[in-house]
C-alpha cells in the first residue's frame, strides 16, 4: 500500500522542512508541461495535504478517490467509489475516470523566477530567452519552478500554499513589496493600487491582490528594489504577522 510519502519520495520520519522540500520538487516534475499527468499531479498534491493536516498515513489510499483535489471522485461524489458489480463496473470506472482527466483542467500555471538570481546571473527582464536561460540553469525550487493558482486565489497566496516566502508587507495593494513583473499571460487586481499606469504598461503588478486570468504565466518575482517601486516599498517587519484572511 502506497503511502504520501512514498509519492513524495521521502521517509515517513521526513521533518515539515523535507516535506515542503521533496512536494515543491514532485509537483514540478509532475506537472502535466513538464512530462507528468494531471493525475500524478494531484495524487502529489494530495500527498502533501494529507501529511500536512497530520492525517494517518495509512489512510492514503482510502482517502483516494480518482485523485481529485480535496478528496472528490472523478465524477464530483465525495467520499469514493461504492462497491460495484465485478471487472465489468471497474472498467467503467476506469473508463470513466480517464474521459474526466481528459476534460478536467489545472488552475492557471504561472512559471516563476527570482529575479535576485537572474540579476545575479546577469539576466535582464528583458531578455527573450529569460526563462529558457532559468530552465537550462537547473535552478533550487524556491528560485525557479512552476505553481498553480486555485479559484479566487492571488499569486502571493498560491506561492504560500506551496510553502515560498515571497516578499510582501501590507497584503492589501498598498505598497510595492510584493511586486512581480509579468513577463507573459495577464494578472488582474480588482482595487486601485500604488502602481502607475506606467509600471502597469510595463507588466508590473502586485502579487498580495493580483489574480491570474490567463491559463499560463511567466513571472519574475522579488522586483521590489528596482527603481521606482523602492521608493513604494513599506517595512515588512510591522505587517509580519498580517494575513490574507486577517
Amino acid at each position: 500500500m502506497e503511502s504520501p510519502y512514498d509519492v513524495l519520495g521521502i521517509d515517513a520520519d521526513a521533518d515539515e522542512d523535507d516535506v515542503v522540500r521533496a512536494y515543491r520538487e514532485r509537483v514540478k516534475e509532475a506537472h502535466p508541461d513538464h512530462g507528468g499527468s494531471l493525475a500524478e499531479f494531484k495524487r502529489v498534491r494530495r500527498a502533501y495535504e494529507h501529511i500536512s493536516a497530520g492525517r494517518d498515513p495509512s489512510t492514503f489510499e482510502s482517502d483516494a478517490t480518482g485523485d481529485g483535489v480535496g478528496g472528490r471522485s472523478g465524477d464530483g461524489r465525495e467520499g469514493g467509489r461504492g462497491r460495484g458489480n465485478g471487472r465489468a463496473d471497474a472498467a467503467n470506472e476506469s473508463d470513466e475516470d480517464e474521459g474526466a482527466e481528459d476534460e478536467e483542467t489545472l488552475g492557471p500555471t504561472v512559471e516563476y523566477l527570482d529575479y535576485e538570481v537572474a540579476q545575479a546571473r546577469g539576466w535582464e527582464l528583458t531578455d527573450e530567452d529569460l526563462f529558457e536561460k532559468a530552465e537550462a540553469a537547473d535552478l533550487p525550487v524556491d528560485s525557479h519552478g512552476i505553481l498553480v493558482v486555485e479559484e479566487r486565489e492571488t499569486l502571493l497566496e498560491a506561492a504560500e500554499r506551496y510553502g515560498f516566502a515571497w516578499p510582501y508587507a501590507c497584503r492589501g495593494g498598498a505598497c510595492a513589496n510584493c511586486a512581480v513583473a509579468v513577463v507573459e499571460g495577464e494578472v488582474e487586481m480588482p482595487v486601485s493600487t500604488v502602481l502607475t499606469d506606467e509600471m502597469k504598461e510595463r507588466g508590473v503588478r502586485l502579487s498580495c491582490i493580483g489574480e491570474p486570468v490567463t491559463d499560463d504565466l511567466k513571472v519574475v518575482f522579488n522586483i521590489e528594489h528596482l527603481p521606482g517601486l523602492a521608493e513604494l516599498r513599506l517595512p515588512a517587519e510591522q505587517f509580519e504577522s498580517a494575513r490574507a484572511d486577517d
